[in-house]
This record gives C-alpha cells, sequence and structure tokens, in this order.
C-alpha cells in the first residue's frame, strides 16, 4: 500500500503529476522558483505534466525525503548541497570556506563542467540533479554576543548543516559544531541548547530566527547552493520528451529564483535592522587565515584538488 503522495510519478487521467516536497517557507525565493517550474512544465508540455507542491516539510526532513527519493517514493525535493557529501563525497566543496571568491566566481563554477560533474555524480545514489537554486552565502547569527572576529565563536555552540566538513569548517574558526535539523533550530536558539546558527539572509529572516539571535555578522563564509532533485526512477521512467520538457522548465524557474534572491536578500537585511538586529561586517581576511590550516590540511585529498582547479578559474 502506497501513501497518497508516494506513487510516482502519479497518472492523473491525461496527464502526468510529479510531487515535490521541501522544508521552505512559501514566500521563501525556492518556493516561488518551484511554482514557476510547475507553471513551465505545464505550459512546455501543453497541460501533459504537472507539478504538486508540498512546502513545510509536511513529508519529512531533508534527508528523510531523499531517501524517498530514493526508493521511488517521492518525485522530487530541494536539498541544500552540503549534507549531500552524505551520498557523494565531492559535495564536500561546497562546505570548504572560502573556496569562491565571490558571487560571479561563484556561479562560474556552477555553470561549467566542473557543475555538471558534480550533479552527475549523485546520480549513483538514484538521484539526479535538476539544477542549482541560488542559497547565498552562510554566515554567523548569535544570541548572546557579535562575532567581529573568529576569536569571538570560541567556546559557543553553532549549528551547523548535517555535514562532516561543515563540522570542520566550524571548528576551524574555535565554535563547537552542532547538527541541528532546520524545523528544530528556532526551539533551539530559544532554549539554549545552541549560541548561534549559520545561513544566509533571507533564511535568517524568514525562519524568525532574527527575533532571538540579534546578531549578524556577515563573514560569508561558505557558498552553499540549493539542488532541486529527482528521484533517478521518476527521470528514468518519463519519455525523452517529457525529460525535455522538465529540463527546459528548470532552467526558466533558476533564472527566475536567481532574480528573486538578489531581492528577497536586500529586502531581509533591511527587515533585520528595521526590527533592530545589529548586523556586522567584519574583516573577512581574519576568518581567511583562520581556517587556512584546514585548507592545507585537505591538500593532497581529491577535494583539495577539485578547490585548486576552481580557484584556477
Amino acid at each position: 500500500m502506497c501513501l497518497m503522495w508516494s506513487c510516482t510519478p502519479a497518472k492523473k487521467s491525461d496527464h502526468l503529476v510529479l510531487r515535490l516536497g521541501h522544508t521552505l517557507d512559501t514566500q521563501h525565493s525556492v518556493h516561488k522558483a518551484m511554482e514557476r517550474l510547475g507553471d513551465r512544465l505545464d505550459y512546455y508540455s501543453r497541460g501533459q505534466m504537472k507539478l504538486e507542491i508540498f512546502p513545510g516539510s509536511q513529508l519529512g526532513t531533508e534527508r528523510e525525503m531523499v531517501e524517498l527519493l530514493q526508493i521511488g517514493s517521492l518525485d522530487m525535493t530541494k536539498v541544500s548541497a552540503s549534507p549531500l557529501e552524505g551520498f557523494a563525497p565531492a559535495m564536500k566543496i561546497f562546505s570548504i570556506p572560502y573556496v569562491f571568491r565571490d558571487n560571479t566566481h561563484f556561479w562560474k563554477v556552477l555553470n561549467s563542467d566542473i557543475g555538471t560533474e558534480l550533479l552527475t555524480g549523485i546520480e549513483a545514489f538514484r538521484l539526479k540533479g535538476l539544477g542549482y537554486y541560488d542559497a547565498g552565502s552562510r554566515s554567523f547569527y548569535t544570541n548572546e554576543k557579535p562575532i567581529h572576529t573568529p576569536k569571538d565563536l570560541v567556546g559557543l555552540k553553532i549549528r551547523v548543516l548535517n555535514s562532516p566538513t561543515a563540522v570542520q569548517t566550524v571548528r576551524a574558526m574555535g565554535a563547537a559544531a552542532t547538527p541541528v535539523s532546520w524545523g528544530e533550530l528556532y526551539t533551539a536558539l530559544q532554549q539554549g541548547v545552541v549560541d548561534g546558527a549559520e545561513n544566509n539572509p533571507p533564511s535568517y529572516f524568514l525562519s524568525k530566527h532574527y527575533e532571538i539571535a540579534r546578531y549578524y555578522s556577515l563573514d560569508e563564509h561558505t557558498s552553499v547552493p540549493d539542488i532541486l532533485l529527482c528521484s533517478l526512477r521518476t527521470w528514468n521512467q518519463l519519455t525523452e520528451q517529457q525529460q525535455d520538457w522538465l529540463a527546459k522548465a528548470m532552467s526558466d524557474s533558476v533564472i527566475y529564483q536567481r532574480e528573486l534572491w538578489q531581492q528577497s536578500t536586500k529586502e531581509s537585511l533591511q527587515k533585520v535592522i528595521d526590527d533592530g538586529v545589529e548586523v556586522i561586517y567584519p574583516d573577512k581576511q581574519a576568518f581567511v587565515d583562520a581556517v587556512t590550516p584546514f585548507h592545507e590540511s585537505l591538500a593532497d585529498t581529491p577535494a583539495g584538488k577539485l578547490m585548486r582547479k576552481i580557484k584556477a578559474m
């Protein structure tokens, strides 16, 4: 017996319904981009393919939904790239701090053969990477004190993504890294389970974490994209024409989301400032220096070799 959303892909009368679950708020730019994905899929397929979206963790955590994709019980989901290193080790590159010089460099890499190879590499885990959504840069926010230098992080418990490399990154800066699921983080901040976290401005604002963590330090240590995944089982059941429709719709969705993201980032920062949050613009060089030994420790690893290729671009 299957749940109402777990027979994939679902066929309703004369059209195919793909079911997409994610953990974000409906006001998030990625959710809006998924709505655009559905509209464009309907347009390209002339109504033969539809997208049904389940936001706000209705179908589980990111990891749970990835597992549903792997067994073919859900068609699509959005994940942050960092936790994917548990499936595809090359994805750890996004959790290594200060790999990308700026946003232009970041997207140059993602749109290159390197970005394509990273997506292709997860197919061995029964997952099809459809593309990257912009998730900006991750910075620290804290409850009790502002972060001006890495020394200010010493002794603090900072929530990180469920990624070994994300844990190493925060430890390299002097804090105790504590993986906590996104859905539980507000309460963890509220109860003092963690002293802070790190994320991009729209996520910091839309999650309402700024209500508790009133210091936001824009050190921008990592740039971790969101990735839209499709179950490889679902993908292989689509015809070439259906795959083409979905790929075109995804391309349109990515362009739309990047525009929304830039606007959302500016608006989110302004709103938290208006609410009284102290936004800090620290000297990033101190943070870069703090993680230099971490970079050096990766020199002879596949991640280190990939990092050198990226820095050379």
